[in-house]
């Protein structure tokens, strides 16, 4: 028995232009001033955005306006910035991640690749960044803005990519079946069952990555490559400019300026969409509680989103009929092992011989100018770096794990804990370096000591917010099982909160390990002023190299922190994914 279906006619224009009328006429005062936001918000972007094409000389000496009546527009191009790297880094973690998601072997070189590119410092970036965006766009403020928004892209994507590679990989089997059963195309399965299923985890470490892209602003804005100064219209660059001056108060400006902007971005931007990800919680049964946004509920009140929803229907659709090229969701579960065995061993060999030509032509350069020897140094200061991540981590692990559980698994907690933990986690830590500094002087302590606390302000928040994300991502109803069976303390922990956020813990303890060792470029080399303090480690020798414009040091440096990283996470963090994905997954 066969069934046939016929698609409704499709409304004429008259009908669509009656239709449009109808629903202009119910328009309230809600609307009207969502509809004005939009507009200024528009002109605004354009406004600022008309100060990155102007005209640009890299001979010229950079100076940086640091008069507090500067910070407003300093503040608007800053945000412009993040916002196009968080666009940037998203379109990038839906690809990246889908592609290491859907194929092994592909998985095989990309998810390595993806720790070599999180330990690679974001001054390692600017390196080349700077000089090949310059020449492409040359005497435009264009090519800097490039290379800025690209600095920042490279503190989100990771994160992002890692969290929702993580939640490809672990998707629920009974929504897998699901697509299975009804031979939903791959272009349907991602946007209706894979991108769904990842939400809450993928908006939360979106979040996350933003805090990370605010704590590199500094680097990113105010940049020093090869004995030479660029400076662009920034926050970033207004606090490093008064951080260099030794002017406390026009660094206040700058740290309530940030504040401002934080809270900002948390309450129009973060918080709604937070709220919003809640419905995409897997669960049978409704919680009692959940997360609510002021600038959301009134959203919800206005009448655009139905109709820009109405209006971009047919766009859709048309692009589900051009998904279908990419075929539909019944790949067998069985392959054949021989030919599986044959393609491995071809793609292992191009693979393979690809990246010993890559190594043994980076070998060449460095023994040409500098000689293998030049790794001995950045191995031994490694080491000290690499103490000081474990200790971080450990100590993130035992402060924040339990406080971000108990921050996800109450939704009235959470209103009030993140915009707290959203600022604390986007301070820069070197708007806070002339307290550190004035710290460090008063108690005497050491550099190679307080650097860890340094670290740790840009590195354990991955840990909390993935747990928290972890801990929201917990079915209610399984909760409210364990409630009725009454399963308290050690055993509730065993039974249920460690299995469901093991997986998200460890995608925040990889983050959260590379994050401090990218932290550790700039927390390694503390400057206020006249007084610079320097710790012994691997961040502190890139820093130098980098100012220096030390190429040779440079790559030598970059290698050997990408070496420990990807070690690290070989030896530690893959395996506890793995167990993740095989045990723990929901």
């Amino acid at each position: 028995m066969s069934f046939r279906t016929t698609s409704p006619a499709a409304p004429s224009g008259a009908s669509l232009r009656s239709r449009f009328t109808g629903r202009l006429s119910r328009m309230t005062w809600v609307d009207v001033v969502v509809a004005a936001a939009v507009l200024v918000l528009c002109y605004l972007v354009l406004r600022v955005g008309q100060g990155t094409t102007v005209r640009f000389s890299p001979s010229h000496s950079v100076t940086v306006d640091t008069g507090p009546g500067r910070l407003p527009y300093d503040a608007a191009r800053s945000l412009l910035r993040m916002f196009v790297a968080l666009v940037l880094s998203t379109v990038f973690t839906f690809v990246y991640a889908y592609a290491a998601a859907k194929s092994r072997r592909l998985e095989r070189i990309l998810i390595p690749a993806l720790d070599i590119l999180q330990s690679v410092p974001v001054l390692g970036f600017l390196t080349v960044a700077v000089t090949g965006f310059l020449a492409l766009f040359p005497g435009s403020m264009l090519g800097l803005e490039c290379a800025s928004i690209f600095a920042i892209f490279t503190s989100q994507a990771w994160n992002m990519t890692f969290a929702f590679h993580s939640a490809l990989t672990s998707l629920p089997r009974e929504l897998d079946e699901l697509s299975r059963s009804f031979r939903f195309t791959r272009w349907m399965r991602f946007w209706k069952v894979e991108l769904p299923s990842g939400m809450i985890g993928l908006v939360w470490n979106g979040m996350m990555s933003f805090g990370g892209g605010w704590f590199f602003l500094v680097a990113s804005e105010a940049i020093s490559v090869d004995n030479r100064d660029y400076a662009l219209p920034g926050v970033g660059s207004y606090a490093g400019a008064a951080i260099a001056d030794g002017d406390l108060t026009k660094v206040g400006w700058a740290i309530l300026t940030m504040a401002v902007m934080v809270i900002g971005v948390n309450f129009f931007f973060w918080r709604p969409l937070t709220a919003w990800a809640e419905k995409f919680k897997n669960e049978q049964s409704e919680a009692s509680e959940v997360q609510r946004s002021v600038v959301l509920d009134f959203l919800r009140r206005s009448h655009w989103p139905q109709l820009i929803g109405g209006a971009l229907r047919p766009v859709g659709r048309a692009l589900g009929t051009v998904g279908r090229v990419l075929g539909t969701d019944d790949r067998p579960l069985a392959i054949d092992p021989a030919r599986r065995r044959t393609g491995d061993i071809t793609f292992t060999v191009i693979a393979g011989g690809l990246i010993l030509w890559g190594l043994t032509d980076l070998g060449g350069y460095l023994n040409d100018r500098t000689g293998l020897g030049v790794f001995g140094e950045p191995l031994l200061l490694g080491l000290a770096t690499l103490a000081r991540v474990i200790v971080l981590v450990a100590a993130a692990t035992v402060i924040w794990v339990p406080i971000g559980v108990k921050i996800g698994f109450s939704p009235r907690l959470t209103r009030i804990a993140q915009p707290v933990v959203q600022v604390l986690a986007s301070f820069p830590a070197n708007f806070l370096f002339p307290l550190a500094v004035w710290f460090f002087l008063k108690t005497g302590l050491s550099l190679d000591i307080g650097g860890i606390l340094l670290m740790a302000l840009g590195a354990q928040w991955y840990i909390l917010f993935n747990t928290i994300a972890g801990a929201m991502s917990i079915p209610s109803d399984l909760r409210e099982a364990m409630d009725d069976l009454g399963v308290r303390g050690r055993q509730r922990w065993k039974r249920l909160i460690l299995p469901g956020i093991f997986p998200s813990y460890v995608t925040g303890g990889i983050t959260a390990s590379g994050g401090a060792w990218n932290a550790s470029i700039v927390a390694e080399v503390v400057t206020f002023g006249p007084t610079t303090l320097t710790a012994t480690g691997l961040g502190a020798y890139i820093a130098k190299a980098t100012a220096a414009g030390d190429f040779p040091h440079l790559l030598a440096g970059v290698a050997v922190m990408s070496l420990y990283v990807v070690g690290l996470n070989r030896l530690l963090w893959r395996r506890l994914h793995r167990l993740a994905d095989t045990r723990y997954a929901l």
